[in-house]
């Protein structure tokens, strides 16, 4: 969920393993060359998933990285799909409380944009939990221990885990950067073209 500490775990992380540190909704930005609130001002929710999977389907065939997936990813099936065979998955799993708390002053979260931001975090987790937990090769609870030991902790439950990971999988040519940039400014009048190609 948002909140949860994807960037913040998931950077520490790929320190400890030595790896790249890749976040799902930045690489999403830089494609489009935009903000999220604006792809979700211009194409809505659906526009915002539909590049969200493109952008998915392209990093989960990158190799020897550390993926902070957006809070939402794993609504469409697809994307389940892939981080299921792709990779490892950990969910990082917070109260509404804490994600209220950590979210709360945030302005860059479309979704949380409601009178009542709490009760919308807790309609998002009940309906996105049971997605968290069929994809999830672990469970790791943020709220009470520090981001370091929380990283030592994943290490040791990642070094248990004997799970079969799909590397023959290819990302398809139209989720690069150089086409998902030019596609998202040809699918917009030019009065409300946020982007150039």
């Amino acid at each position: 969920m948002m909140g949860a500490g994807k960037t913040t775990i998931g950077k520490a992380l790929a320190r400890a393993l030595r790896r790249d540190f890749l976040d799902l909704d930045h690489e999403l930005e830089a494609r489009c060359g935009v903000r999220i609130p604006v792809i979700f001002e211009i194409e809505g929710e659906k526009g915002f998933r539909k590049r969200e999977c493109q952008v998915l389907d392209d990093c989960t065939v990158r190799p020897d990285i550390v993926l902070a997936t957006g809070g939402g990813a794993v609504i469409a099936a697809e994307n389940r799909s892939a981080l299921r065979t792709r990779g490892l998955v950990v969910y990082l799993r917070a109260s509404v409380d804490e994600l209220f708390r950590r979210t709360s002053r945030d302005r860059n979260r479309p979704l949380l944009a409601t009178p009542d931001p709490k009760g919308t975090l807790r309609s998002l987790l009940e309906a996105r939990e049971p997605l968290y937990q069929e994809v999830a090769d672990l469970t790791v609870d943020t709220g009470t221990m520090s981001v370091g030991q929380l990283v030592l902790q994943i290490v040791d439950r990642l070094k248990q885990l004997d799970k079969p990971i799909d590397r023959s999988a290819q990302s398809r040519p139209a989720n690069s950067s150089e086409n998902m940039r030019a596609d998202f400014a040809a699918s917009h009048t030019a009065e409300n073209k946020p982007c150039t190609p």
